[in-house]
């Protein structure tokens, strides 16, 4: 249903013309002679979990086409099984890394044509998928990734399983491509029960959070549940609506948006009422202008008062009062820890999210030995970290010896700042990026931590985040300081997100060369050493002085 009498947008005639998301997939992946899909085509791609990419650095000499595959993996669990084909898929068929995204899962980069199906095919039969972990669809879902939360994180994470099975579109498509291999004759006339011939207007995020911890950054999401806990059982769960990070440089209509708590649930009640919102978010949607199609312009624009109503009215239940509860710390564990059954388990910090082998570190091959030799689950954090779970405490030793072997840093020994830090992608690979993130993040932290280390604050742990565009994917608007890409070497600098994620920052200067980052932030540094109240954060420091200051 079109909000407005507009004419839709040509993603929306796309989709409308193919209800099955084939396209013309199958015919080019059987054309030796091309390196490429067609353009209308790498729409319909994103469905499935691909990206089609150029390396942008190699533009002058012509463009190289290779693909993104993103995987789905509800919460970021994956078995020792999976995890290993995806390590052996990714040093067979990709850039021989793998990237955490933050969303909790893995991305395969460098991948050329020939070897997309055969990378799709392995994936799914390693019992993973691709399918909806891009386009307009529900996303991969993000859980609290700590085995620390016990039977309660166990609870959320098979609500994240099931609702991704049910959200999950039903297209012939998927299969019929990537797995049978076969050029499909598929109808026109395809609707898929949930989704409908057009699919949602654009994507859809849902995350779930156990408070005092917000380690996914729950109110960035479309849809948000906070689990509420009483004597160790989830009762329930508050309802938070209309989050997302994305927005346009120059283009007010478009903003970063954190959700609203609109009433509590119960257990029972998920399924309904998250499947309410998502077909408010169908219906409602702008398919019109994409850079307006988010929900969270529907709850901004209609009211909440609105979207409560409606939502009652489509899930016929009443909403409760939201219960009382409090975010207070975010962030992932690292270190060694202990599960509530007794075995341990390790919280390792991922620069950027790239598991890789460097000069310096081997952390993808000594990530394979231990998941190989200890048969250890693997967890992806929101945080782009990663967890070694489910580990007898007689190998705690061992697996430390093997870390050392190959290099791997130990958290203790990295910054506070560094750890609490993520980066999207940006280039060379991101069509969007508009300057660069995963590849000068390590250098510009470097320089904060100078700036940091000059006034007595070096193990102050400040989050900082990095985007390549104002899309947002390392969720920055909610960072302490946040660098927002605008131009090669250019970007927006933000300032006064909080700790738990529950306050936007808010711009402190339009452009900044990455060069004199640390000379901008040197001063602010220093007044907050003076300034600061008791072990006030460095973003409590920025909402309380410069916002009353009406400096920012």
């Amino acid at each position: 249903m079109t909000p407005s009498s507009n004419p839709p947008s040509a993603n929306e005639l796309l989709k409308l013309a193919h209800p099955t998301l084939d396209g013309t997939i199958a015919q080019t992946l059987a054309d030796p002679q091309s390196d490429r899909f067609s353009d209308d085509d790498n729409q319909f791609l994103k469905f499935h979990g691909v990206y089609q990419e150029d390396d942008r650095d190699l533009r002058k000499t012509g463009k190289k086409y290779i693909m993104m595959i993103r995987v789905r993996a509800p919460g970021g669990v994956i078995t020792p099984a999976q995890y290993l084909e995806l390590d052996r898929l990714s040093e067979r068929y990709a850039n021989r890394t793998l990237r955490i995204t933050s969303r909790q899962t893995l991305q395969f980069h460098g991948v050329l044509k020939s070897n997309l199906a055969a990378t799709i095919r392995g994936i799914n039969e390693s019992l993973l998928t691709t399918l909806a972990t891009c386009g307009d669809v529900v996303r991969n879902i993000t859980t609290p990734s700590s085995p620390a939360e016990g039977a309660v994180g166990a609870e959320l994470l098979a609500q994240a399983h099931k609702l991704s099975e049910f959200f999950s579109p039903i297209t012939p498509a998927y299969h019929g491509i990537w797995l049978d291999g076969k050029e499909l004759q598929l109808s026109d006339d395809f609707v898929d029960p949930l989704y409908g011939k057009t699919y949602l207007p654009r994507k859809f995020k849902i995350g779930f959070a156990i408070p005092p911890g917000n380690e996914t950054d729950v109110f960035t999401n479309d849809l948000g549940l906070i689990a509420i806990v009483e004597g160790g059982k989830v009762v329930g769960y508050n309802l938070a609506l209309g989050g997302g990070m994305g927005r346009s440089h120059g283009n007010e209509a478009t903003f970063a948006r954190l959700a609203d708590v609109i009433g509590f649930i119960t257990p029972e009640q998920v399924e309904q009422v998250v499947l309410a919102a998502v077909t408010i978010h169908r219906d409602f949607g702008d398919r019109t202008n994409r850079k307006h199609a988010r929900l969270k312009y529907v709850v901004a624009e209609r009211g909440v008062d609105w979207v409560r109503t409606e939502l009652e009215k489509r899930a016929g239940i009443r909403l409760q009062a939201p219960r009382p509860f409090a975010f207070t710390r975010a962030g992932d564990p690292f270190g060694w820890h202990t599960q509530p059954d007794g075995r341990k388990f390790l919280g390792l910090f991922i620069e950027t999210g790239r598991l890789q082998d460097t000069e310096s570190h081997r952390t993808k091959t000594a990530l394979r030995t231990i998941v190989e030799q200890f048969q250890t689950e693997v967890r992806f954090t929101a945080g782009n970290n990663l967890i070694l779970s489910n580990i007898a405490s007689e190998n705690v030793a061992a697996i430390d010896k093997i870390l050392d072997a190959h290099g791997v840093p130990r958290p203790e020994k990295i910054s506070a700042v560094r750890r609490a830090s993520t980066a999207c992608v940006a280039l060379p690979t991101c069509a969007l990026a508009l300057a660069e993130s995963e590849r000068a993040f390590p250098g510009l932290l470097k320089r904060i931590e100078s700036a940091l280390g000059e006034v007595g604050l070096a193990e102050q742990p400040i989050i900082v985040r990095i985007t390549g565009c104002p899309n947002g994917c390392s969720r920055p608007y909610v960072a302490e300081i946040a660098l927002v890409g605008k131009a090669p070497g250019k970007y927006q600098l933000y300032l006064g997100g909080n700790e738990a994620a529950t306050r936007l920052a808010r711009i402190w200067k339009e452009v900044v060369r990455d060069e004199e980052l640390s000379v901008e932030l040197r001063p602010l540094f220093a007044r907050y050493a003076q300034e600061r109240l008791g072990g006030e954060s460095f973003g409590d420091w920025v909402a309380r002085v410069l916002w009353n200051e009406q400096l920012i």
